[in-house]
């Protein structure tokens, strides 16, 4: 019997310089011959790497997909502030960071990491009113997002280069999901007075995919597959809760099951390996939060 959700699941994507998430979507749509492809977290046409994308029922799950955590590598050049806080804005100001050493760099890093209160950069996808931050300051507006707290739980600077009175820094990021690199390499300039913004920026993390779960879009041209099945997504995402097969079939008819002192949402895995729902403890119900094989499949 031919699997009903074979060809359901995630692609992880190696997105390129340059392209949307929308124009990876697109191209996504036409390798897969349909029109059930979305994503997960927005990624600039700048960055590169990973873009987790939904594809049939794996739409779907993109709700309950957890990203709490992301990690990147990026190059901060420390000398020049932009309207953007990235390469492709204008420059505001400049200043000399020729002496601007190693040594005060990772100073305010450290400034930089852990729990921090951080202003989103303003060409960013944040709602203001009903519209995108980066809408208004396209149509002339001034735009200060508020600060909001984020965690940096790790911001290391690998390698130093000097270009003139710029000083390039190769740095990783792990952080919680809403931090905005760009603001750190702006906040990293001011702290050093010499304005600073962002050159590179590679995505190698989102929650638990990673850039080894990653395929080129010309890889995906010439084989079209999927990274994870759906079943093997929704194990990767979450805790697996083994269930029998009748509690399965409970499952997938949107039934609840009886309490077993779980805390937070589990895969309920069948013993075939197939990943029925996602589940949580509400009350004295064990109930689905997302049925990822419903029985009318």
């Amino acid at each position: 019997m031919t699997d009903p959700l074979a060809s359901s699941g995630l692609v992880v994507v190696d997105k390129p310089q340059g392209m949307t998430s929308h124009d990876v979507v697109s191209r996504l749509r036409r390798i897969f011959s349909t029109r059930r492809v979305g994503h997960a977290g927005t990624l600039d046409p700048m960055a590169t790497g990973v873009l987790v994308v939904g594809v049939e029922r794996g739409t779907r799950f993109l709700a309950h997909l957890v990203t709490a955590t992301k990690a990147y590598d990026a190059t901060i050049r420390l000398g020049a502030a932009t309207s953007t806080d990235d390469a492709e804005g204008e420059v505001l100001s400049t200043a000399s960071a020729a002496d601007v050493s190693p040594e005060d760099v990772l100073a305010a890093i450290a400034d930089l990491t852990g729990d921090i209160m951080q202003r989103p950069a303003a060409v960013s996808a944040i709602k203001i009113d009903g519209r995108r931050a980066h809408e208004r300051v396209r149509d002339g507006e001034t735009v200060e997002l508020p600060a909001r707290p984020v965690t940096v739980s790790r911001f290391d600077a690998h390698e130093f280069r000097r270009d003139g009175d710029f000083l390039d820094v190769d740095v990783s990021v792990a952080c919680s999901s809403g931090t905005y690199i760009r603001s750190l390499a702006r906040d990293l300039g001011a702290a050093l007075g010499v304005g600073g913004h962002l050159t590179a920026l590679r995505r190698t993390e989102v929650g638990p995919f990673l850039l080894a779960d990653a395929l080129t879009l010309p890889e995906l041209e010439e084989s079209p597959r999927l990274s994870l099945t759906l079943d093997e997504a929704l194990a990767r995402s979450y805790p697996v809760l083994p269930v029998t097969d009748e509690e399965a079939t409970a499952l997938a008819m949107g039934k609840w099951l009886e309490p077993r002192g779980l805390k937070g949402v589990h895969a309920a895995v069948a013993p075939d390996g197939r990943s029925i729902a996602l589940v949580r403890e509400k009350g004295k119900r064990l109930a689905t939060v997302f049925v990822a094989r419903p029985n009318t499949l």
